[in-house]
């Protein structure tokens, strides 16, 4: 492997002025810049990436801790963090934490061993004692998806209750007035969010919200079919299900085929987090869909600016209504476009 005394040597200039080069020094002569360019393309150099942070105290490295990675939402989001990132000179680590405060602890903690620059977190649970310290210890941080009220840090996130207000407009305009929800951990901003969101649209429109309709859910999909369970359980069964995230809907799915039942001639069934499978599914399944990607994209430009010195701004884009045919809306004509119904 080639070393830095090698390409000085190759383009006949001192190690001094390769460094030079190397980190965009402009007191190097062009004709010095070309051929050590040219000596680094001969050699194919590969800077140390380690011994550089050492000297700029920068690895150029985002972490990003995300609370699910089998969740097709978080899956899009890190998809879209990690393209920004790139497309602004970033790396990106990324942690799992599968909905539980200690494993994010635990990438947090290896995540700053590694020296990254910052870090972009979408908290578990409400958050965890060593992800707060690292906040309120200074570290370049941002909240993506949800955040910790109190907790002074950017935050990059979907508002969906105007998204929400219109689904159960929706709903009530197909005639449906018994409503039921799956609702996320209440632990979470965004758990906590969409059941209220649910409970104010529904004394808009005078409906009634039983506790026995509100199903205490944990953003999985084992979590959507037991619920769903007890829904199809009671004396009266709702007429429609409302999953507060993709994954209960389909753990919900599950529960109603098992049964028997058909979504929507027995029960509607939507969902909060569209994700691609949902126009797969049959039928395919109404949703309140997050600007995902916009999300993820917006979340790293906050973090850069708060890494580079300037002044990071929490942002708040809005989800939007996706009709399709899962509450017994009728089917579309052979050349009618899907409803979207935007929220913004």
């Amino acid at each position: 492997m080639a070393s830095i005394k090698d390409v000085a040597a190759e383009a006949g200039v001192s190690v001094a002025t390769v460094s030079r080069v190397l980190n965009d020094h402009p007191s190097v002569s062009e004709d010095a810049r070309t051929r050590v360019l040219a000596a680094v393309q001969t050699l194919g150099y590969r800077p140390n990436a380690v011994a550089r942070s050492l000297r700029t105290d920068q690895t150029r490295t985002l972490g990003l801790v995300i609370s699910d990675v089998l969740n097709p939402y978080f899956t899009e989001l890190a998809r879209s963090v990690e393209e920004e990132a790139r497309a602004l000179g970033y790396s990106v680590i990324i942690g799992n934490a599968d909905e539980r405060p200690d494993l994010q602890d635990h990438h947090v903690r290896t995540l700053l061993d590694r020296r990254i620059d910052g870090l972009l977190v979408s908290p578990a649970d409400g958050g965890s004692p060593g992800m707060l310290d690292a906040a309120r210890a200074g570290t370049p941080m941002v909240f993506v998806d949800r955040w910790i009220p109190g907790v002074d840090v950017p935050v990059v996130r979907a508002d969906g209750r105007t998204a929400v207000r219109d689904l159960v407009a929706h709903l009530h305009g197909l005639g449906h007035r018994r409503l039921a929800i799956i609702a996320g951990p209440a632990a979470t901003t965004t758990g906590s969010e969409r059941v209220e969101a649910f409970r104010e649209a529904m004394a808009e429109h005078g409906l009634p919200l039983p506790d026995a309709y509100i199903g205490q859910g944990d953003f999985q999909a084992e979590s959507g079919r037991r619920v769903t369970e007890g829904f199809l359980d009671l004396p009266e069964p709702p007429e429609v299900v409302f999953a507060a995230d993709n994954l209960m809907a389909l753990g919900a799915l599950d529960a109603i085929r098992a049964r028997g039942l058909r979504v929507p001639e027995d029960i509607a069934l939507a969902a909060f987090d569209d994700i691609p499978w949902f126009v797969h599914t049959d039928p395919p399944i109404t949703a309140v869909a997050q600007p995902t990607g916009e999300l993820g994209r917006a979340a790293v430009r906050a973090l850069v600016d708060r890494i580079e010195g300037r002044p990071p701004q929490s942002v708040t884009l809005a989800a939007r209504l996706v009709v399709r045919r899962s509450c017994g809306e009728p089917a579309p004509t052979p050349h009618s476009p899907v409803t979207n119904r935007s929220t913004s």
